[in-house]
């Protein structure tokens, strides 16, 4: 599955960055082939309204069928669900693999619905 996971740095051991929206960076990992790449969202990163949006129709632009973030919107949430890419919130501070990990042994499932307001950062 190719999951965009928001990070703070360029590390396939980098822990996930509780937003989505305003993520300095999101990786782009493909599970079946461990394969990585690093996107920046610096134009969503401080952007004055919109950054869900935009950050969630880049990360359907990235070919993403999952996202992996610590919370996410309900503009962005929509934006992701009807393109069909799942949404994933993790808790505590996990890296990428631990991550994906626990997604794909079932310990985490799909969100059903936006867990912050809009305009939360």
């Amino acid at each position: 599955m190719k999951y965009v996971i928001s990070v703070k740095e360029q590390s396939i051991d980098a822990k996930i960055d509780t937003r989505f929206g305003r993520a300095q960076l999101f990786a782009l990992y493909d599970s079946k082939s461990g394969e990585c790449s690093w996107h920046p969202n610096t134009q969503n990163f401080q952007a004055a309204q919109g950054a869900g949006i935009q950050t969630a129709q880049n990360v359907v632009n990235l070919g993403a069928e999952a996202v992996i973030s610590g919370h996410c919107g309900p503009k962005a949430y929509s934006v992701l669900r009807a393109a069909g890419v799942l949404i994933y919130a993790v808790e505590g501070n996990p890296t990428i693999k631990e991550a994906v990990q626990m997604i794909e042994s079932g310990k985490i499932k799909a969100m059903e619905g936006a867990d912050v307001e809009g305009h939360w950062v």
